[in-house]
């Protein structure tokens, strides 16, 4: 029997992934009967483009191990892919994995090194270093700030020592949705030059950006920014689990440690994954179309419930791509605190038992528990009739929401109600 001083302590007092715990309660709760409607987890409502399933079905007696560093023929679609974006990348640079989750802790034990995060980030880069025993610093940003980490806060950290330092940037972000312009771009990369700090670029929602105009660090810090990447966000597949990453020459010798350890755990990425990723990679008149009206139906959805949350009296930044909304509830902290809600994480359970709206704390995303943000992922709606009513042009922009996403129209009638029933209570 394994008892509990025997577990290994860097991992014994973690929880389980908040995204995926509270996908995991929403099912429950609506196997039990329960009305509910999940924007907790961040997962793509589109369908994966039919020409990649083709391709999938295709490739489905595929059977054979594959070089662990990927497949070459999808290590150049990917190295293709980047250069068609106007980054100088070749096959050789490209590294394949079983999603970029699993890269991006690989990374991390690859390399002695301290990670640096924008606060709020993604639940699973903190829990990830612990893991590591990595040391971890936040950076604050600001929803006034559209929450973008200033090049001086980068100026102000000590001066480079003999310990490797990653910023780990997420751009459109999840929470927020917010991203990056290019000048503001260029001039994290001259700090973070300065500074010998190594950035990975997680640009997993780089193709959700509403304008279809992603900019990436790799133009203005090419010699130290690794690129993560992969299909679950752009192309709806992220059960696929398929992620990957891209490394400077400088930096080459990160990748083939990397490449060491996943010959030593995952081996290889599934076979029929990899080689209908290629046909994702590649590009098309299809695969074009796709993320067009996708990127349109995200940004039909962001201005309706952004329009409809202000309208109430929460606030947040204007998002940019992605599928998230950072939500602040401080407008209501005194109704919320005379009920007894005073951090993130009440609001987040009692917004579930009483309206149904599964949110997750911004406590989750590395705030302070006191803060009271919410993060509401827009993805509550069946994503394939979206694309054809934006396909078909048989729409009105201002009912868009209320026809094909009337889940997501009705969490912004169920919060409203709720809102107004707590000014109530407190009266």
């Amino acid at each position: 029997m394994i008892h509990e001083n025997q577990l290994n302590p860097t991992v014994r007092t973690l929880e389980p992934s908040a995204t995926l715990k509270i996908n995991e309660l929403s099912q429950q709760l609506i196997k039990e009967g329960r009305d509910i409607i999940r924007l907790g987890l961040g997962q793509s409502p589109f369908p994966v483009p039919d020409i990649v399933v083709k391709s999938l079905q295709k490739h489905a007696h595929e059977k054979d191990y594959l070089p662990v560093r990927g497949l070459q023929a999808l290590r150049q679609a990917v190295a293709d892919y980047y250069q068609s974006r106007g980054l100088d990348v070749d096959a050789e640079s490209v590294l394949v994995g079983p999603g970029s989750k699993e890269l991006l802790f690989n990374i991390q034990m690859a390399c002695q090194a301290e990670l640096i995060l924008p606060a709020p980030s993604w639940v699973s880069y903190v829990p990830q270093a612990v893991m590591l025993g990595r040391k971890v610093s936040y950076l604050p940003t600001t929803m006034d700030n559209q929450w973008q980490m200033l090049p001086e806060q980068l100026e102000q950290l000590a001066p480079p020592g003999d310990e490797a330092r990653f910023l780990l940037l997420n751009y459109p972000s999840n929470p927020t949705g917010a991203s990056y312009e290019p000048e503001q771009l260029k001039a994290l990369a001259e700090v973070a030059r300065r500074q010998k700090i190594i950035i990975i670029a997680d640009e997993i929602y780089g193709e959700t950006r509403f304008s279809g105009q992603h900019h990436s660090m790799a133009t203005f810090y090419p010699e130290g920014t690794i690129l993560s990447g992969g299909l679950s966000k752009w192309c709806g597949a992220g059960g696929w689990r398929l992620g990957t990453m891209v490394f400077p020459k400088e930096l080459r010798r990160v990748q083939d440690t990397m490449a060491v350890i996943a010959s030593e755990t995952f081996t290889s990425t599934s076979a029929p994954i990899q080689y209908a990723a290629c046909t994702a990679f590649a590009g098309s008149s299809e695969i074009t179309r796709y993320l067009e009206q996708s990127q349109q139906v995200l940004a039909l959805i962001a201005e309706y419930m952004v329009g409809s949350l202000r309208s109430i009296g929460l606030q947040m930044a204007d998002p940019v791509g992605g599928f998230y909304l950072f939500v602040s509830f401080e407008a209501f902290r005194e109704q919320l605190s005379a009920r007894g809600i005073n951090c993130s994480d009440d609001l987040c359970n009692i917004l579930l038992s009483e309206t149904g709206v599964a949110v997750l704390p911004g406590s989750d995303f590395g705030l302070m528990a006191d803060q009271l943000f919410v993060r509401m992922a827009f993805v509550d709606f069946d994503g394939a009739r979206a694309l054809d009513a934006v396909t078909a042009g048989h729409y009105e922009p201002e009912g868009f929401v209320q026809q094909y996403c009337p889940r997501l129209f009705a969490a912004c009638q169920r919060l409203e109600q709720w809102l107004g029933q707590l000014g109530n209570d407190n009266n």
